[in-house]
């Protein structure tokens, strides 16, 4: 029976099933649901969806800088003394109010073609920001997978340690029986009790790993540690097959679809058009411009007819030999102010002109700003450079990984049927007293060590080629 046990538990770890499927009462979670809380909850993730959207604001905002530039003034002061009048444009010693108003427009026409780089730089910054983002997501993605993964190898380690412990347990209960009858030597029975403690200590070790790696997980998805936590199997392929592609393989993939390093490179184009921006100064400037503009002025009065009288002037006429004096008729006003918004309608006025800057010399800030932006690019291509480097050299090594965990996995996979067939004869002859104890636990440790190797070894393998697949881009 104890034999049969065994065997049930290799053919499960060997074909990928786990008894843990098979409990509940727990909390158990998905990977996708992993993923999805992760996603959500991640600091980082969230801080580069900021940096996206600041980027995504600054390329609008490169656009928007065609459009004309409009801007409206208004001010209204109070002049004691001698001033002019803005009115009439002559002297006075009065107190007066003025008021002044105006509309500018400025359209640019040619600035060094400034503007069309500034919107192509911006548009490399913004992509790469994307870029960012999305490697935000995929790190996190990664880390994700291989902390559950992490804690489905610490589950069933932990299981298997139990069924040791569970199998170490029943034959300490029948040489306890053997040894009241006095069948075998008391050195037997405590033989076995000293193994049975070291099993409970495997199943405290591999009960800690568990809640190591439940800590691990919840940490990643940014949510308080829960020690029902469980992994949820269901439809989660777990099958061992030897990875196919090749590391030039896997490098040419990555080249196209990892995003930090179209990041690397979207930078460094970026970088080649701020060039051309600061080079922009150099070229001189043409725009237009118009401006309607009114004032008014407190002293401004208008005269105002109110009749006619007449009026005995110094000229006479001769009648009949007498100066009579001549008379005519003289129109009487009366002044008046004139309003606010009245001066404001009729005192509008326009002008429109072409402004023309030409740069002569401006201290050589301009071609120091075009030499710092050509080290600029350099350091970005250098950078997109020693990008490529690492990435092949992290491939080359998680390849050589993903090659030493296959191969581990196949020779602890024929260890284990080695020693189970070791194993069972030994539990036979133990049973018949043809083997002492000591023997007898040489080849049961023996046992144990190798199917807790080879659950590592399978999670191992899976946890290498998932870090290959993410260099493909293909981690889902």
């Amino acid at each position: 029976m104890k034999a049969k046990i065994i065997v049930w538990l290799s053919v499960c770890f060997l074909q990928g099933f786990s008894p843990l499927q098979a409990q509940s009462g727990s909390s158990r979670i998905s990977l996708q649901q992993c993923l999805d809380i992760a996603l959500a909850n991640n600091i980082p993730v969230k801080q580069s969806e900021l940096q996206e959207q600041n980027a995504k604001m600054n390329l609008t905002q490169s656009k928007m800088n065609r459009l004309p530039n409009i801007a409206a003034s208004l001010n209204y002061g109070i002049n004691n003394g001698r001033s002019i009048d803005p009115y009439t444009n002559s002297y006075i010693n009065q107190q007066l109010n003025s008021s002044n108003s105006s509309l500018t427009a400025s359209i640019p026409v040619f600035k060094g073609m400034q503007t069309q780089n500034s919107i192509q730089q911006a548009s490399y910054n913004y992509q790469a920001a994307k870029m960012d983002l999305q490697q935000e997501k995929d790190n996190l993605t990664l880390n994700v997978i291989l902390a559950f993964l992490q804690l489905m190898n610490d589950e069933d380690v932990l299981v298997l340690a139990k069924a040791q412990k569970d199998v170490t347990a029943k034959q300490v209960e029948r040489l306890e029986q053997l040894n009241k009858e006095g069948a075998i030597a008391p050195a037997t029975l405590y033989d076995m009790k000293g193994q049975f403690a070291s099993d409970q200590v495997s199943v405290m070790n591999a009960e800690r790993a568990v809640e190591m790696s439940k800590l691990a997980l919840a940490q990643f998805m940014n949510v308080p540690y829960d020690k029902n936590m469980q992994s949820d199997r269901e439809g989660l392929s777990l099958d061992l097959k030897r990875y196919e592609a090749t590391t030039d393989n896997i490098y040419n993939t990555a080249l196209q679809k990892l995003a930090f390093v179209k990041a690397a490179d979207l930078r460094s184009k970026a970088a080649g058009k701020a060039i051309r921006v600061a080079a922009a100064d150099l070229y001189p400037t043409l725009s237009l411009f118009g401006q309607l503009g009114t004032n008014y002025s407190s002293a401004a009065r208008t005269s105002i007819a109110t009749g006619t009288t007449d009026v005995v002037t110094s000229d006479y006429v001769v009648v009949n030999g007498t100066n009579s004096p001549v008379i005519s008729k003289q129109t009487n006003f009366n002044s008046q102010k004139i309003g606010f918004f009245s001066q404001y309608n009729n005192n509008l006025g326009t002008f429109v002109g072409v402004n023309l800057q030409i740069p002569i010399f401006s201290s050589f800030q301009v071609r120091t700003r075009v030499r710092q932006a050509r080290l600029e690019e350099k350091r970005t291509g250098y950078v997109a450079e020693n990008t490529r480097i690492q990435l092949r050299q992290a491939i080359e090594q998680a390849y050589l990984n993903m090659n030493t965990a296959w191969n581990r996995y196949e020779v602890i996979t024929g260890q284990v049927a080695a020693f189970e067939e070791s194993f069972r004869a030994a539990d036979i002859r133990f049973g018949l007293g043809a083997i002492n104890s000591v023997e007898y636990l040489i080849v049961k440790n023996n046992l144990d060590r190798a199917r807790t190797n080879l659950v590592v070894a399978r999670y191992e393998y899976l946890l290498r080629t998932r870090v290959l697949d993410f260099y493909q881009g293909i981690l889902k």
